[in-house]
């Protein structure tokens, strides 16, 4: 009887665990939009390292100096943190929006998105201030 006892709560302990896994979207082709899902995808760290990150890694080009504004973006967060299809929405001209695409292809993986607990690939769209 100890034994079986014993089974029992290593089997649920187990069962547990694979629980906690993050589970893929089984069409993994499908996209969302990440205004319509549960969890949002989210840069490592949250906003204040992405703000970081862009102010340490975008190069604002020489053409572009003393220009302000916002270069405004949208891209795909794949199931596994990497970002495809980089867009310019509208940038400020001179190569600011050329630059925010250099930028966004050398950011680090992020945090996908979930919809009812299933990682899914998700449509993203932000601004990035060109100061």
């Amino acid at each position: 009887m100890k034994n079986f006892l014993l089974l029992a709560v290593l089997f649920f302990s187990i069962q547990l665990g694979y629980g906690q896994e993050k589970i893929i979207h089984p069409n993994q082709n499908s996209l969302y939009n990440s205004a319509g899902i549960d969890i949002k995808p989210e840069f490592p760290g949250g906003q204040k390292e992405f703000d970081k990150y862009i102010r340490k890694n975008y190069i604002t080009p020489r053409e572009a100096k003393g220009i302000k504004g916002k270069v405004y973006v949208t891209f795909i967060i794949e199931i596994d943190g990497s970002l495809t299809d980089i867009k310019v929405l509208r940038d400020l001209g001179f190569g600011t929006g050329k630059e925010a695409i250099r930028v966004l292809e050398q950011s680090p993986k992020w945090i996908p998105g979930q919809q009812k607990g299933l990682i899914v690939r998700t449509t993203y769209s932000l601004p990035i201030a060109i100061n």
